[in-house]
């Protein structure tokens, strides 16, 4: 793959349900060691976006491409070795114990049947000690808080050990402490080489860590580009319908929050 080649490209894409549209086609593209972060108001297509990305949902039209092949080209062991995924905090079926499914991220690295080895074991007590949540290892999720599974489902997306990361609201449920070591993360990702794309409802948030900004309403894009130039007051007054002095009072001045 050609080094400007990105990593996960949306093509003309129609996003919607049922072969019905959502809004206009859109064009998307997250380069290695690059963040992009999605901002808009509920109901505006957002999982919907990222859940066709990641071969969920079909596309109503245009093409999704992965390491710059057509996404349908990867099989499912494929993708999920290129693909990460934190969805929306939501209640688990079943009672894991903290360290088994941060493990079941390995499961792209591994032969059908295969059960995690110490080494994948390693790797899951890594990400926990990473993300700052060791000592729920021995839990069962079903005694977690709302936003402790949410730290969970992160660590599990990082042991799979993708290339990109899609994180649909991954601070949401978090306490403010928790908030900062995900921005952390996200940024140390980054770093790493892997590309994150991700949601939030907080434009503070996308200041600090995205490289990139997209605003997006009615299932289409409304404006992407460098994150100080396209999450403006009155850009996010507009996408919101909200007054744009009580956004600029909100947001901190440019440059303001390090990187």
């Amino acid at each position: 793959m050609n080094a400007a080649t990105p990593l996960l490209e949306a093509r003309a894409l129609a996003i919607g349900h049922a072969g019905v549209a959502l809004g206009a086609p859109l064009a998307l593209s997250l380069q290695a060691g690059e963040v992009v972060c999605l901002l808009g108001p509920n109901g505006c297509g957002k999982t919907t976006l990222f859940r066709t990305l990641l071969g969920l949902l079909p596309a109503v039209a245009g093409e999704v491409r992965l390491h710059g092949r057509p996404l349908r080209g990867h099989d499912r062991a494929q993708r999920a070795r290129l693909l990460g995924y934190v969805p929306q905090a939501a209640p688990l079926p079943f009672a894991w114990h903290v360290r088994e499914l941060v493990a079941m991220g390995r499961a792209a690295h591994l032969g059908l049947l295969a059960a995690p080895g110490r080494a994948d074991e390693e790797i899951a007590d890594a990400c926990l000690h990473e993300l700052g949540i060791a000592a729920l290892s021995a839990r069962t999720v079903d005694t977690l808080s709302g936003g402790e599974r949410q730290l969970v489902l992160v660590a599990r997306a990082l042991a799979q050990q993708a290339r990109v990361l899609v994180m649909d609201e991954p601070t949401a449920s978090l306490d403010f402490g928790n908030q900062l070591r995900i921005l952390d993360t996200v940024r140390a990702l980054a770093g790493r080489g892997i590309g994150v794309l991700l949601s939030t409802h907080q434009p503070q948030h996308a200041l600090q860590v995205a490289d990139r900004i997209a605003l997006m309403a009615g299932g289409s894009l409304q404006a992407l580009g460098p994150a100080h130039e396209v999450a403006t007051p009155a850009r996010l007054a507009t996408l919101y319908g909200v007054d744009a002095a009580r956004i600029a009072a909100s947001l901190p001045a440019t440059g303001a929050m390090p990187r």
